[in-house]
């Protein structure tokens, strides 16, 4: 039969949908009682309903909008076990009305109009055969689950019968079916049954998903990289999931290490979502915390909001000679991208704290680049890692304080916007503050979720708009004397912004493919110019080459401090450090030394980006900005 169309499936269809995490391994936690033929945590259904709907509703509060019935053992064969097989019917049925009120509730509660959320009944391994199964299957279907689950399957033959079952079945849900294959740990990791293979004989029984679940987290990475090259995930018959454990042990380095913690989990969810997985969730030990990380990641990869969507015209259509000489009046930086100079911007980390010697440092560097002509431009980070910095243009305004500056800027300030803080209310008002205040150059970037530490309070993602919206909003609204709406600024045309913009890109994206097309949606959107995040790779920036005609391309330098500092950076998403690198740096016992070679390695990258033509350099240094100096003083013999 051909995959089921439903709600659920046009929600997987149209973008990443985020699941719970484990059930059992949460009620575990919150009881310390394993699971047993005396404790079935499925009966918990009749006899603890308000446990397992504060479970639901946690996970909903996290950003889950999917939500996983507690049914995993709820089949005839173990519940008989325990002496409860006659009441399998109303075990599955009571986890389903469970789920729904737990949504119900939550919406009520927190005013949410989103219909998107689903349920889908869980069917895990334990049955002697398909008899086994037919009393669960029965009641979840009758009680309008929106997909069932079968999930953790090593028997992968009974698995597709199940599967095949359900699918032949006219009132049939979607089916998601899940192994938990184990492919091992090391350099050499054997599948039992390789991925591609699992899709296929997934989607001929019938499932509308394939996945794997109870798995080290970096099996389930490498599930999805390898099943999406089955021919029926490229056709779009088949769609992924993968619900990983929350850890594993690893070795890393000289040290055997399980990544359990939640921002790690936050980023697995995206780069399982952008290799190509549609449903992403969480199996055992991964509970609320996990899940809140994951959804504001997958959140940095979405928003909620399309502005301009009308207009399917590119905003640089729009633009001429009067525009962009217009522009070029926002300072040396913009007026060398427009007429195609060699640029150079130096990243600057906006303080913490109120120490008033942090700004006298920054501003001194801003006056010693402009003195010895060192650079086009300054631009500031904003809330950088997802940290609570002060805002861009607040230190723009306490620089020019410092410095003197009443009428007129002697650097170009460019100002990261991200979109994660800001509803649409406040993107735009923020960009008309920023241009009346004089920042006009603005480098839009969706953001990093918020990571504070343990101590610090919940903070939100937003997300209303990622970069490519803002762009657009911004080079086709405000550019043109209109507001996000479409409607004229302050009554007339006259009120138009004159913003440069700017967007990132990274070379290094787990998806290349993926991350192109949003270089080129952000291109079409208006941008002027892009920096890439930094690269150490000779041959890193090849896939950005060919749209080096279309917009000004500002490859990223970062001036490692020392072989620790490598390290470092090394782990951040989106960044590669080759073992080389690392390698030149580690030759020296003697810090100054590894400085030395760190700021060559850094001299070397950026005159030969000069060389080769590219549009200039975004130089980012460490955080007191002292080893820019010295590389800039070099670029400028």
């Amino acid at each position: 039969m051909p995959p089921v169309e439903s709600a659920f499936v046009n929600s997987l269809r149209s973008g990443i949908v985020l699941a719970d995490g484990g059930i059992g391994s949460l009620i575990f936690q919150l009881t310390g009682r394993l699971a047993s033929n005396e404790f079935v945590y499925e009966a918990l259904n009749l006899r603890n309903p308000a446990l397992i709907k504060g479970i639901h509703s946690s996970s909903l509060a996290a950003g889950a909008m999917v939500l996983t019935m507690n049914t995993f053992a709820a089949n005839s064969t173990e519940l008989s076990l325990a002496g409860a097989d006659d009441q399998t019917t109303e075990i599955n049925r009571t986890a389903v009305q469970i789920a729904r009120e737990a949504i119900s509730e939550y919406q009520i509660e927190f005013s949410q109009q989103d219909n998107r959320f689903y349920v889908i009944g869980s069917i895990g391994p334990g049955g002697d055969d398909l008899e086994a199964y037919e009393s669960q299957i029965n009641a979840l279907i009758d009680s309008h689950v929106d997909a069932l689950l079968l999930e953790t399957f090593t028997d992968i033959d009974l698995a597709m019968q199940i599967t095949e079952s359900i699918s032949n079945r006219s009132d049939a849900p979607p089916v998601i079916v899940h192994a938990a294959l184990d492919p091992g740990v090391g350099e050499k990791r054997n599948w039992p049954m390789e991925p591609s293979e699992f899709a296929t004989r997934a989607a001929a029984a019938g499932a509308t998903v394939a996945g794997i679940n109870c798995v080290a987290p970096w099996a389930a990475a490498d599930f999805v990289e390898s099943a999406k090259q089955a021919s029926v995930v490229k056709s779009g018959e088949l769609l992924l999931s993968a619900m990983p454990n929350a850890g594993g042990f690893e070795r890393i380095g000289h040290r055997f290490l399980a990544r359990a913690n939640p921002e790690y989990m936050g980023t697995l969810a995206r780069q399982l979502g952008d290799s190509g997985a549609s449903l992403v969730g969480g199996c055992c030990e991964v509970h609320p915390e996990h899940v809140r990380e994951m959804s504001a990641y997958l959140k940095s990869r979405s928003s909620s909001v399309s502005v301009g969507a009308s207009e399917s015209g590119t905003p640089t259509d729009v633009r001429d000679d009067h525009d962009n000489e217009r522009r070029k009046k926002n300072g040396e930086f913009t007026r060398k991208i427009l007429d195609g100079d060699f640029a150079i911007s130096v990243e600057m980390v906006a303080p913490t704290g109120a120490d008033p010697k942090a700004l006298d440092l920054r501003a001194r560097m801003v006056r010693e680049f402009v003195d010895e002509g060192l650079a086009d431009a300054v631009d500031i980070t904003d809330g950088s890692r997802g940290l609570p910095l002060v805002p861009p243009g607040d230190l723009v305004e306490l620089i020019r304080r410092r410095l003197g500056w009443q009428d007129e800027d002697e650097i170009e300030f460019i100002a990261h916007f991200a979109g994660r803080d800001l509803n649409t209310l406040a993107v735009q008002s923020r960009l008309m503050g920023y241009h009346l205040r004089g920042i006009r150059n603005v480098l839009f970037i969706t953001g990093d979720p918020p990571k504070m530490s343990p101590t610090y309070p919940r903070s939100s993602a937003v997300f209303d708009m990622n970069s490519v919206q803002m762009l657009r909003a911004t080079a086709g609204r405000l550019n043109r004397g209109r507001d996000f709406g479409g409607n004229p600024l302050g009554g007339g045309l006259e009120s138009g912004t004159q913003f440069t913009v700017g967007t990132g890109f990274e070379p290094e994206a787990i998806n290349m493919a993926l991350e192109l097309d949003r270089l080129q949606a952000k291109i079409d959107a208006g941008a002027d110019y892009v920096m890439t995040q930094p690269t150490f790779g000779d041959s890193v920036l090849s896939a950005v080459e060919g749209f080096r005609n279309s917009i000004s391309v500002l490859p990223g330098v970062m001036v490692l401090r020392n072989a620790a500092h490598a390290e470092r950076i090394a782990q951040v998403p989106g960044m590669n450090v080759p073992a080389t690198v690392i390698d030149q740096l580690s030759r020296f016992d003697d810090p100054a030394d590894q400085a030395r070679v760190g700021l060559e390695l850094a001299v070397d990258q950026a005159q030969r980006y000069r060389s080769e033509g590219w549009a200039g350099i975004y130089l980012m240094s460490p955080a007191s900005m002292g080893a820019a100096k010295p590389l800039l003083k070099t670029l400028a013999e």
